[in-house]
């Protein structure tokens, strides 16, 4: 079982550490990545409100070429106009599914909320089907409470 509470930790320490905003969140992509082993790919989209549309920024893993998402499409644009975390523990089973790779089989999205404010989203993706447990979810929404501050 991964070490949540120590990569809480971690990420803690790199949201209070002096660098920049983005070299940041892309540490944070990078120990995700590297600390729990279904965790293929990482990345954030920031959320532009006002054009419904989210942008990619730093990531973890294979370079993809959706870096720009309209809400609603795909899961990542379904978690942006609901405001829900998403688990797809088998992206065949969806019909809204926007393909990073063939490799990818379930995915995480977990929105960012500021002040009440929709600013971005950690998207997270599965080389195995059914990896996702409520403490990933637990997890997860714990962060992105974390992340908040650099926004």
């Amino acid at each position: 079982m991964p070490d949540y509470e120590g990569t809480l930790k971690l990420a803690n320490k790199l949201i209070n550490s002096e660098a920049q905003r983005d070299d940041v969140l892309g540490a944070i992509c990078f120990l995700l990545k590297d600390e729990v082993k279904n965790y293929d790919w990482v990345g954030i989209y920031f959320a532009n409100n006002k054009t419904k549309k989210l942008q990619l920024g730093p990531f973890a893993g294979d370079p993809t070429e959706h870096v720009k998402i309209d809400y609603g499409q795909g899961i990542c644009g379904q978690a942006a106009e609901s405001l829900d975390t998403f688990v797809i523990q088998d992206i065949s089973q969806e019909d809204n599914y926007l393909s990073c790779s063939p490799t990818v089989k379930s995915e995480i999205v977990i929105p960012i909320m500021k002040n009440e404010k929709f600013v971005a989203q950690l998207d997270i993706d599965s080389h195995a089907k059914n990896p996702f447990t409520e403490d990933d979810t637990e997890f997860l929404e714990e962060l992105c409470r974390m992340l908040a501050e650099l926004f």
